[in-house]
């Protein structure tokens, strides 16, 4: 077991009454089995993908919350519990973890989990935005993968190809951008998902249930 500040768990979805997908439980649960004194972050507001559930209130249901809760659920102290509720895709969720929690609380030793299909474009993100204007020292980014084998193989082999085009396009994009400051400015101009007036490219089909 690693001796970590923090495990952050990215955002994989959450459905109608709160519900997560089996493969996001599996993220969670194993944040769990790896605790230990680290402060647990779940990330995610939801996606652009699909629309936000509702409580019974009529207000959305944060991703990041309703995995605290499931954390809660299983024993998990609410005080070790970090949600960040601003993200809406993998890059938001390293800026926004790194900026609400990780930053201000001096975290340094990371662990991120997420799915397999995941992986790979997950690490990418985390290891550039954590090294923009990075602490004397840096950060000390660990990684570990959990299986995904409830997601149906057509649909499982689709995200797959949706997350190697869009790690095909991540270096451009790195190129361009050296700084907190810089991405900041690029998230809110040209990024779908948060700057005002654009739209974003919405997955359709089955792949869907993936988000």
């Amino acid at each position: 077991m690693g001796n970590y500040e923090a495990i952050i768990v990215a955002g994989g979805g959450v459905r109608a009454g709160g519900e997560l997908p089996a493969y996001v439980r599996r993220r969670l649960d194993r944040a769990i089995e790896v605790q230990g004194d680290a402060m647990l972050i779940t990330a995610s507001a939801g996606t652009v993908h699909r629309p936000p559930p509702l409580d019974a209130d009529g207000f959305p249901i944060f991703e990041s919350v309703a995995a605290g809760r499931y954390l809660i659920a299983r024993g998990v102290d609410p005080r070790t519990i970090l949600p960040e509720t601003c993200s809406y895709d993998t890059i938001g969720n390293a800026y926004f973890v790194r900026t609400i929690h990780v930053e201000p609380r001096g975290f340094r030793r990371l662990l991120v989990i997420t799915s397999a299909f995941h992986m790979p474009r997950t690490e990418a993100i985390f290891r550039w935005v954590f090294g923009l204007d990075a602490p004397p020292g840096g950060y000390e980014l660990n990684f570990e993968s959990v299986s995904e084998e409830d997601i149906p193989p057509d649909v499982l082999a689709d995200r797959i190809e949706r997350e190697r085009a869009s790690l095909d396009r991540l270096p451009a994009t790195i190129a361009r951008i050296g700084s907190m400051r810089a991405l900041n400015e690029w998230l809110y101009t040209e990024h779908a998902a948060y700057a005002v007036g654009l739209s974003p490219d919405r997955a359709t089909g089955g792949v869907v249930d993936t988000y």
